[in-house]
């Protein structure tokens, strides 16, 4: 940007381009769980698979609420949009792993998404790195706004992601699903219905 560029301006341009992308995996996630209304016969639905959608749906609704903090950044530099263009599109390729454009090689849903396991959950483990970036950039202030729980949740939400890498076992992968919806859904109620 030109130093006659406002730099509250450049906030509005940057969300664009982010909001390109996140609009781009929710597109994904709605177009791919259409079809289970669609070919009710051809297409079944799984829990783990489905829980995991929910799941990056209010991921990408949270991060659009999150990125609002953007706003107080002073200092706007290209290296900053493209960590930000990264960090989106990290979400965006995870929704595009729980949809592909096709899985007749596999059983069903679940078989597919156990099968992509290590690059789903790699990916969100990248997304929890990013997360973390992204709130130091905020400032140290905001980082500590949010107490112990952030670097805590970070930390293990890293250290599941990695286990899940390895771990085949439906049985984890339903447990870990399940308990990673109810937290989302709690952090997001006690840290985030407000934006102050």
């Amino acid at each position: 940007m030109t130093m006659s560029t406002p730099i509250h301006d450049v906030f509005p341009h940057v969300r664009i381009i982010m909001g390109i992308v996140v609009g781009l995996g929710i597109t994904r996630l709605l177009v791919g769980s259409a079809r289970f209304v669609q070919h009710p016969g051809r297409e079944k639905p799984s829990a783990v698979h489905l829980a995991w959608v929910i799941s990056m749906l209010l991921m990408l609704a949270h991060f659009w609420w999150w990125e609002f903090w953007l706003y107080d950044i002073g200092d706007w530099v290209f290296s900053l949009y493209i960590f930000l263009i990264g960090y989106t599109v990290a979400l965006f390729l995870l929704c595009a792993l729980l949809y592909p454009d096709d899985i007749r090689e596999y059983k069903n849903y679940e078989d597919y998404f156990l099968s992509r396991r290590k690059w789903f959950f790699g990916l969100l483990a990248l997304v929890f790195v990013f997360d973390i970036a992204d709130t130091l950039w905020k400032g140290e202030e905001h980082l500590l706004s949010f107490g112990p729980e952030y670097p805590i949740r970070a930390g293990v939400y890293i250290v599941l992601c990695v286990a899940a890498m390895g771990i085949a076992n439906r049985r984890f992968h339903q447990v870990f699903a399940a308990a990673n919806l109810i937290y989302q859904i709690s952090f997001i109620l006690r840290q985030f219905d407000r934006l102050t």
